[in-house]
């Protein structure tokens, strides 16, 4: 009786369609990756959804003096001291007019070190999430631009797609 009951479950969910899987072989199956789209200045630019830890409006900054252009501040999140970087400084902000979001990125530290190093990254427009499969990624990314490893073809523009790990590189940003 057992087996009838089990055997009429699984019936009833194939019929409902939980456990088939498409037709296509796995090789033409596409992975696709989700991504955070923001833009800053003028550029619209992208990282992975797993690399962002959460997107917060413009906080409370506390300048550093002597800092490098870059570097607009650090920030308390949650008792965390995060820096807060502008990757559109080369374009010139406008005195005053400040962007709207910070989108905060978790990246592995150091093995020695260990833990997690969060770095803000100034917003003026968080565009929101987008699929995509590796179909859509370019591998050119400007010369201009050492921090991003390629481009994303994102609605009917394309997105520099950030590499974090270069970014720490490109604006290096003191221990906190």
């Amino acid at each position: 009786m057992a087996d009838e009951l089990k055997h009429g479950l699984l019936a009833a969910e194939l019929e409902a369609g939980e456990f088939l899987e498409t037709d296509a072989a796995p090789e033409e199956r596409r992975v696709e990756r989700q991504y955070c789209v923001f833009r800053a200045g003028r550029e619209r630019f992208c990282f992975s959804v797993l690399e962002v830890e959460e997107v917060v409006d413009w906080p409370l900054v506390t300048r550093i003096p002597l800092s490098p252009a870059f570097l607009m501040g650090v920030f308390n999140l949650r008792g965390t001291i995060v820096p807060l970087i502008d990757i559109a400084f080369t374009e010139g902000r406008r005195p005053g007019l400040l962007p709207r979001h910070v989108v905060v990125a978790a990246l592995e530290a150091d093995p020695q070190r260990g833990g997690v190093m969060r770095l803000g990254i100034a917003a003026d427009e968080v565009i929101g999430t987008f699929s995509a499969s590796e179909d859509a990624l370019l591998d050119q990314a400007p010369a201009d631009v050492p921090h991003c490893r390629g481009m994303l073809r994102h609605e009917d523009r394309l997105a520099l797609v950030v590499d974090l790990r270069r970014l720490t590189d490109v604006f290096p940003v003191p221990v906190i």
